[in-house]
């Protein structure tokens, strides 16, 4: 059998939620920043996104890594999140299971008992800092782009829940952030399909009546998720983030409670210094802690520093070939959901 196309990718999840990341094969993708790049995945050709994160190569619970050459030399990498979507230029939780396999694969040399990665994403420099110890990476904390509220408490109309308040932040991408008492729902593992298709149906809903536009990243223009909350009696945040066509973030959630932690900022709610933790649909926790202040494109913006730990489970080589029947993968809403149509 000839193997001479095909992608090498380690298999990593991170509190649950997978994040494959390709080591190699991968082709060119052409882009003078990783945001040029993302931008030419979304817009010009998005043939390796769909061959990595669809049937039969992929299932609907995970996403993919793609490691790229750092555009800037201040960098160890770069990445860009594949989902079944589109491109997505950053997600706490994949970016752990980045730094995870690129110091347990030897790609970035691992120093204990702490290793400094900094990571070249399409939405701008990360900082981690990775506890190693006996080869392995224990915990990474990211210090997050700087994020902000967009709007808060803002009433938008829906056909089934009536008229509920969201919140729209920025932490890495857009977020719309509902809680969840809105919908009578609460946020188990039992609700899982219910809250999936809720996050969905209000994703779309929300298209048509918020309008979002990075005042720094252009092609950075849409809310890309939709993050259920409530409080926790011992004041962690339960958060369940919404993925297109259908389905539930496993983890915490990185970007999402880097959005969530612009919200209490920008309520007074939180200040520099403190910490809130973040609690997935499966009990899984990130730490997410203001680091600092910023502003961007006027805005008042808060510096998050996130912290939680991927683990390296396993290794695949996709083969790639020209007769291939399903080069371009295929959803069915068996798996992915009624809304898979979405996908186009």
């Amino acid at each position: 059998m000839n193997w001479d196309r095909s992608l090498e990718l380690l298999q990593v999840h991170c509190q649950g939620e997978i994040g494959k990341v390709i080591l190699s094969g991968a082709p060119e993708i052409p882009g003078a920043t990783m945001l040029d790049k993302m931008n030419h995945i979304n817009r010009v050709d998005d043939s390796l996104r769909r061959f990595v994160t669809f049937e039969p190569r992929a299932n609907v619970a995970m996403s993919v890594n793609l490691l790229v050459v750092p555009t800037r030399v201040d960098a160890d990498a770069g990445f860009i999140v594949l989902q079944a979507d589109r491109a997505h230029p950053m997600s706490g939780s994949n970016c752990i299971c980045v730094v995870t396999a690129l110091l347990e694969s030897g790609r970035v040399a691992m120093s204990e008992p702490e290793t400094l990665v900094r990571l070249d994403t399409p939405a701008g420099l990360i900082v981690a800092r990775a506890a190693c110890r006996d080869g392995r990476c224990l915990s990474v904390s990211l210090d997050n782009v700087p994020s902000f509220a967009e709007v808060l408490d803002r009433e938008v109309e829906t056909p089934k829940w009536g008229r509920i308040k969201i919140d729209v932040a920025f932490g890495g991408v857009y977020y719309a952030l509902v809680d969840i008492d809105q919908l009578g729902l609460d946020i188990t593992p039992a609700n899982a399909r219910q809250l999936a298709e809720a996050g969905i149906e209000l994703k779309s809903l929300l298209a048509g009546q918020v309008s979002v536009a990075h005042p720094v990243l252009s092609g950075v223009d849409e809310i890309a998720y939709v993050m259920f909350r409530s409080r926790e009696a011992d004041g962690a945040v339960r958060t369940c983030t919404t993925l297109q066509p259908g389905r539930v973030d496993r983890s915490p959630c990185g970007t999402g409670s880097s959005a969530n932690l612009a919200t209490l900022y920008a309520r007074g709610e939180v200040a520099v210094g403190d910490r809130r933790t973040s609690r997935s649909i499966i009990g899984g926790e990130f730490l997410a802690e203001a680091i600092g202040e910023a502003e961007v494109g006027g805005r008042r913006a808060v510096l998050p520093r996130i912290s939680g730990r991927a683990f390296v489970y396993g290794r695949e080589q996709l083969r790639i070939s020209d007769d291939d029947p399903f080069a371009s993968g295929f959803a069915l809403s068996d798996t992915w959901g009624p809304q898979v149509g979405l996908l186009g």
